[in-house]
C-alpha cells in the first residue's frame, strides 16, 4: 500500500466503512493523506483549473475533479528536483519481502 506523502505513515487494513484516508494529486502524481495530516492546512496538493477545488484523481494519465468533473491530461513532470524526491519510506523493502513470503509460503 502507499504511504502518506507527508509523513510517510502506512496505511493499515480499514474497519468496516470508508476508509478515513484521503486521496489527492500533487505535482500530477496521485497521492494518499493519513487522517493526521489532512487536519493540515496546507496540503500543496494540485487544484483544478476550473473550480480550484484540490478534490482530484489522477488515472491512466488523465487528471478529475471530483468537485466539478473537469478531465485533462495530466502533464509529464520535468521537474526532478531533490526537493521533491521519491524514494521509499524506511523498511519497505523488508515489508515488502516479507509479504511475499506470507502470500507464497515461504519460510
Amino acid at each position: 500500500m502507499m504511504p502518506c506523502y507527508r509523513c510517510g505513515a502506512r496505511q493499515t487494513d480499514p474497519v468496516r466503512g470508508a476508509s478515513p484516508w484521503q486521496r489527492g494529486v500533487r505535482n500530477e502524481s496521485q497521492v494518499l493523506i493519513c487522517p493526521d495530516c489532512q487536519r493540515l492546512h496546507d496540503l500543496d496538493l494540485d487544484s483544478c483549473a476550473g473550480c480550484g477545488s484540490t478534490a482530484l484523481i489522477c488515472r491512466l494519465g488523465e487528471v478529475e475533479c471530483r468537485a466539478c468533473g473537469t478531465v485533462r491530461m495530466a502533464m509529464a513532470r520535468t521537474d526532478t528536483s531533490p526537493a521533491d524526491p521519491v524514494t521509499p519510506p524506511p523498511g519497505l523493502s523488508a515489508e515488502v519481502e516479507a509479504a511475499l513470503n506470507r502470500v507464497l509460503g515461504r519460510a
